[in-house]
């Protein structure tokens, strides 16, 4: 099972002048074990089942292995496994999200995806100093939805600065540098 997100970067609003502006920016919420991420909208390229990857000799735990995507290696990583969560048990929730990060394609498997969210800028509030299983670096703060009387949070994480850290191993310099 394939669905397709296609995003057309031209028509959106750079990252950073939507929050000078207040416009609204649209985030993909996922789930990890019991929390609720999203991340920016414009890095995702497409939302795929989850397929086994070849293994990879000698890489990070956290990394599954590869995939052929149309004549394309993608690395997926497996996030519960990079936020030193328990190991899933893979099933038809399971998915992978294909990120355009840095000029590079890369997957990330989650348990399960839940929307695509408009948070407007007084929604979103800055993310406290802790120690958790993400750097806080990596939290660009907390999105907070409302349906009814129910509210529930988001943990908004800046992707592309995660998966370019050198910790990742999935950049190399020259394609940061470009």
């Amino acid at each position: 099972m394939t669905v397709t997100a296609t995003t057309d970067t031209a028509a959106k609003t750079p990252m950073g002048v939507s929050s000078l502006t207040g416009a609204p920016r649209e985030y993909l919420s996922f789930k990890l074990g019991a929390e609720e991420y999203g991340i920016d909208i414009l890095k995702v390229q497409e939302i795929r089942g989850y397929e086994n990857p070849t293994r990879i000799a000698n890489a990070p735990h956290f990394i599954k292995g590869v995939v052929n995507l149309r004549g394309v290696i993608v690395p997926i990583i497996d996030m519960r496994l990079r936020f030193g969560l328990p190991e899933a048990q893979y099933n038809s929730f399971t998915v992978v999200i294909i990120l355009n990060i840095a000029h590079r394609t890369v997957g990330m498997v989650v348990d399960s995806v839940s929307d695509v969210l408009e948070l407007p800028a007084e929604t979103i509030k800055p993310a406290p100093e802790f120690h958790g299983a993400i750097d806080a670096a990596y939290i660009t703060g907390l999105g907070t939805i409302k349906n009814g009387d129910v509210e529930r949070m988001l943990i908004l994480m800046d992707i592309e600065q995660m998966m370019t850290a050198p910790d990742m191993g999935l950049m190399d310099t020259d394609t940061m540098m470009h």
